[in-house]
């Protein structure tokens, strides 16, 4: 039974880093929709910190949010093996508990899309992404606070999500 829970956990594991990895990718491109005409990696070469900290806070953002899409993953895992992997009620679990990651991520990256434009409509006098491209890192951080607070709420969401789900 040990080695059944290890080898579980070990595939948990790896489903989770796939996952945040596709996350963390698909932010990372979306970012570059949304971002009026910064190039992110550019930036990032010349060594511009105000842009660094916006990046961060993208990941940051998307790692909380799909942190609680993978435990989500990881109790309906849990759940279908204490029914029945192979069985309807155990696939259905596990099904979704994907459904419910991948809501996860699209949920971060709307959020972080959605926090963006709300700042861009409340700070009229600021163009923030104009700003970044300058190295504004006052910007910067108050960028990454609103993208982060956003994530922390919206986590909150995806974790009530997985109770009703699951």
């Amino acid at each position: 039974m040990l080695l059944a829970n290890a080898a579980v956990g070990l595939i948990q594991l790896v489903i989770a880093i796939i996952f945040a990895v596709v996350a963390l990718y698909i932010g990372f491109a979306v970012l570059g929709k949304i971002t009026k005409g910064i190039n992110e990696e550019k930036e990032l070469a010349k060594g511009n910190v105000a842009v660094g900290i916006f990046v961060a806070s993208v990941f940051v953002a998307i790692a909380l949010v799909v942190q609680s899409g993978v435990s989500g993953l990881s109790h309906g895992i849990s759940k279908a093996m204490s029914v029945g992997l192979l069985s309807v009620e155990g696939l259905l679990d596990i099904g979704v508990a994907f459904v419910q990651l991948i809501l996860g991520i699209v949920l971060a990256i709307a959020a972080i899309y959605l926090a963006l434009n709300i700042l861009d409509k409340l700070t009229k006098g600021v163009e923030e992404f104009e700003e970044l491209k300058k190295g504004n890192v006052a910007v910067a951080l108050e960028m990454a606070g609103v993208i982060i607070a956003v994530a922390v709420i919206i986590q909150s969401g995806v974790i009530g999500i997985t109770a009703a789900l699951i």
